[in-house]
């Protein structure tokens, strides 16, 4: 959230991918028309307000990684918190990897590369001899920067 408000700060439009493993979440409510209309059949679902409007929509499988970015298609920047597996297979994505632990420097230094930089609550001793470790509470604004490197200054 520090990034996305920073680099909205500067101007980006910014779209957030949130994977949630548990199997048949629903951010519906039972009873409400928008659950009813799922229930009798309807795919998709649009609810809109005057100042937001969510999409519903029910899918028999996983998202790949393209359909996932073609539905935060018009923004400059996707964060995408989660996907694991979708993207440690991809090589052209920059990965923010927030880490618990040494475990997970060391897993995500090897699994998820091109690494941008490491954040998170575990801070090593030793610095990766090639990524940047930098504190998101303290130096949000350094890894925003990076990002900033990556996708163009916005003008």
């Amino acid at each position: 959230m520090i990034l996305t408000r920073e680099l909205t700060k500067r101007g980006y439009k910014i779209a957030v991918a949130k994977h949630i493993p548990e199997p048949n979440f629903t951010l519906d409510t039972e009873g409400k028309d928008t659950w009813r209309f799922v229930q009798s059949g309807a795919k998709t679902v649009v609810a809109a307000s005057a100042g937001e409007i969510a999409t519903i929509e029910k899918t028999r499988a996983n998202l790949s990684l393209k359909e996932i970015l073609h539905r935060c298609r018009g923004n400059d920047i996707v964060f995408l918190e989660g996907f694991r597996k979708l993207l440690a297979e991809n090589r052209s994505i920059h990965k923010i990897v927030v880490a618990e632990s040494a475990r997970d420097l060391k897993e995500s230094g090897e699994m998820f590369m091109p690494v941008l930089v490491f954040t998170g609550p575990y801070s090593p001793e030793e610095p990766h001899p090639k990524i940047p470790f930098i504190d998101v509470l303290e130096h949000g604004k350094e890894i925003a920067d990076l990002v900033e490197k990556i996708v163009g200054k916005k003008v």
